[in-house]
Order: C-alpha cells, then sequence, then structure tokens
C-alpha cells in the first residue's frame, strides 16, 4: 500500500525531529549569523584602526579587503558594523551581487526606485542625504557589471568634498587593476589580504558555534573537521560549519561522509551563483586534455561561439581564472611544456555537477 501525503510529511516530521535535538540554536549554522564574539585576526586590525581614525577626524582611509571565499571577510565587516553603528558614524552596506551598477547601488542605499533619474541626479541625493561621515561598504564589488566600466560610484565617492569612506570586499586581488586611473589617484585604498583560516582557527570557530548551538560538544570531531576543510577545501569554514551541522543531524553518519555531502553542496551553491563567462570557462577546462592554460582558452573561445556568448580577451580569461581559484572552483599549478613554463587547471569539484548546470543553463 502506497504511503499518502499526510502520513509521509508526519512520519518526516518525527524523524527531523528526532535528529535536530543535539541542536540547542540552529542560527549558528546560519552561514550570516554573526558570532557575539568572533574569532580575532591580525587583518583586522588595520580595518579598526582605520574606521576609528575616520570617525575621529572625518579623514577617510580607504580599505581594500581581499581573501578566498569562507575565510571570514563579510563576517567580521558586519559585526564592525554592528559595533561602530551605535557611533557617530552612518554605515551603509551593499552586496553588489545583486545590485551590480553604480545606479543600483546609490538607489539600494537611498532606499528608492529612482527611474527616470540619472546618474548625476541620483548622486545629488545622495549626498542631501548623507552629509556627514558616511561609510559605504561594498561586498563583493568585483561582479560590478562590465556595462559600469568606470566603477562611477567609487570615483565619485573617493573624490567627493563630504569625505565619504569606503571599504571595498572582494575574492579577486586583480580588481583594483581594473579601475581606471583617475579613480585609483583618489581612492587609493589600503589593501588587506585575510589569509585562508588554519585548522586552530576553523576548530576554534567550530568550538564556539558547538558552545552555543549544541547540547553536547566533540572536540576530536571538530579537529577532524577542521583538518578535514584546511586540507579539502582552501580552508572554507562555511563547508566546516555545514559538515558539523551534518553530523549531528544524521546520526550514524561518519564524519568523512558528511565532510564530502557538505562539500558538494557548497560547490553546486557557487557553480549556480557564476555568471554564463564562468561557467564556459570552467565547461573548456573538462573539454580540455591536458588542461594547460592556452589550451584551455582556444577551447574557451569555440564553446563561446558555439552558445554566440562575447568570449574574454585572453587578459580578462587570466584574470577570471584568478577569481576561480579564489573561490576555491580551480587549482592553477606550474606545469614544463617543453623548455618553458605554463599553468595547468585543476578543476576541485565533481565535473557532473558542471554538466547538469551547463546543459541547463545552455537548454542543450
Amino acid at each position: 500500500m502506497e504511503m499518502d501525503i499526510q502520513q509521509y510529511v508526519l512520519e518526516r516530521s518525527q524523524k527531523m525531529e528526532k535528529q535536530t535535538r543535539a541542536i540547542q540554536d540552529h542560527q549558528v549554522f546560519d552561514f550570516n549569523y554573526i558570532p557575539e564574539k568572533p574569532l580575532m585576526r591580525q587583518e583586522l586590525q588595520p580595518i579598526i584602526d582605520a574606521i576609528l581614525k575616520y570617525e575621529q577626524t572625518g579623514i577617510p582611509s580607504n580599505v581594500a579587503i581581499f581573501g578566498s571565499r569562507g575565510s571570514g571577510k563579510t563576517l567580521l565587516v558586519k559585526y564592525l558594523m554592528n559595533l561602530f553603528q551605535k557611533k557617530s558614524l552612518t554605515l551603509k552596506y551593499v552586496n553588489v551581487r545583486g545590485t551590480n551598477t553604480s545606479f543600483k547601488i546609490i538607489a539600494e542605499i537611498l532606499e528608492v526606485q529612482a527611474r527616470g533619474s540619472s546618474l548625476s541626479e541620483l548622486y545629488h541625493k545622495f549626498k542631501k542625504a548623507f552629509p556627514r561621515k558616511t561609510l559605504v561598504i561594498l561586498d563583493e564589488v568585483d561582479l560590478m557589471s562590465p556595462k559600469d566600466k568606470n566603477r562611477d560610484i567609487l570615483y565619485f565617492l573617493s573624490r567627493d568634498k563630504n569625505n565619504y569612506m569606503t571599504i571595498l570586499l572582494s575574492n579577486n586581488p586583480r580588481f583594483l587593476a581594473q579601475l581606471d586611473t583617475s579613480t585609483k589617484s583618489t581612492l587609493q585604498p589600503q589593501v588587506i589580504h585575510f589569509k585562508n583560516y588554519n585548522a586552530q582557527q576553523i576548530y576554534e570557530i567550530l568550538k564556539d558555534r558547538a558552545q552555543k548551538g549544541l547540547k553536547r560538544r566533540n572536540d576530536t570531531v571538530l579537529k577532524h573537521i577542521a583538518a578535514l576543510t584546511t586540507q579539502n577545501t582552501n580552508s572554507d569554514v562555511r563547508v566546516a560549519l555545514k559538515t558539523l551541522f551534518y553530523f549531528v543531524t544524521e546520526p550514524g553518519t561518519p564524519v568523512t561522509e558528511s565532510f564530502e555531502n557538505a562539500r558538494k553542496d557548497i560547490y553546486l551553491d557557487l557553480l549556480t551563483d557564476l555568471n554564463d563567462k564562468n561557467l564556459i570557462l570552467l565547461k573548456a577546462v573538462v573539454e580540455s586534455r591536458d588542461k594547460l592554460v592556452k589550451d584551455v582558452y582556444q577551447k574557451y573561445l569555440r564553446l563561446s561561439a558555439r552558445v554566440n556568448d562575447k568570449a574574454f580577451s585572453y587578459v580578462y580569461f587570466y584574470n577570471n581564472l584568478a577569481y576561480l581559484q579564489s573561490i576555491g572552483l580551480v587549482l592553477l599549478s606550474s606545469a614544463k611544456v617543453n623548455r618553458t613554463y605554463t599553468n595547468r587547471i585543476t578543476l576541485t569539484f565533481d565535473e557532473s555537477a558542471l554538466e547538469s548546470l551547463y546543459n541547463l543553463r545552455f537548454q542543450l
């Protein structure tokens, strides 16, 4: 006899209730969760100093923060926002992924639709709304649309007499090199690189979450997860957190299996978020026999033509390879071919996930 819908819902609900009994606070496993006391790291000190200087003097010191995905950039900056929000600063945060032009960014900060306005008119409204010390934080700033090639908002903010301060977050360390000369000359950000977490740091993060979120803590398991994360995922702490969640909600599952399930989920999310060009680039890596950069680029050109997508120049192709490495989807390694050295590209995820997504995206 087949199970009806109500029976299935009841049985699954009862099973999930049993599986989650080990958790006393589910929010600690949410990637948007901001801990009460995040792990302090040396890279945070110059950022704090720059904000304090701006708060006290009104003289901005712009900051550009680079680091791999899962290295804690966004979490720590949002924590600082909470600390300084109570002070004399106005802080505005925008994630550029979904708000990818200067016009859209200013409109989001102003909380207006702004249809029918020009960029200069909209920025004039911004100046009137924020005449005093204002810190603008742009996350994933490297994802600004190619249509906004001059990144006008950075030029406006860095040249304004109101002395606005900006903090830019990016996975791609080549982003600053893409700015026009005028913007770079006034922006002049202090560049801060967030190093990947080491195993001890990831263990400390997991321990903090486990103390708050779990009824019982197993340090051996936490250290095992930390080791797997540093060895296999470019130290992406999100994989570590998801591994712990899977481990405690699926009793009897080995840590290694929970880790692999978490890693697959994270990589699938990363692939889904990629634009068409980067998806084609990864498909070219799959189709290349020796995975050498120049061969992959030629395959990328052919694939782009096949799906009617305008291809990157070689320079931008290489920049995007660096971006894909920064988010942990590829690994670039030096390879000697005849008498010269080049780079070989290695994918860090299961190719089958890319195949299904690629075929769906391009309706093949």
